[in-house]
């Protein structure tokens, strides 16, 4: 699943472009999801995820294996 935040589900939106006549044309609107490298301390080693800025300021809040587990996330496939 490309552009997808694995913790917060974002993804790419589509809405109308309307111009200043009153035309509408279809755009994406696409989430802020950033592929980042982050080191998991439980399983002592470094997990590359895909992720929104959002779960990731919340990541940096909370603790990455707290968070994903609140989420159901299975850190060990990644």
């Amino acid at each position: 699943m490309a552009r997808t935040c694995i913790f917060t589900g974002k993804r790419p939106n589509v809405a109308n472009k309307v111009s200043h006549s009153n035309i509408k044309t279809k755009k994406r609107q696409l989430p802020n999801v950033h592929t980042r490298r982050i080191w998991w301390a439980e399983g002592e080693r470094f997990i590359r995820i895909k992720l929104s800025t959002r779960a990731l300021r919340t990541m940096r809040k909370k603790g990455l294996d707290r968070y994903a587990t609140e989420v159901g996330i299975d850190l060990t496939k990644y």
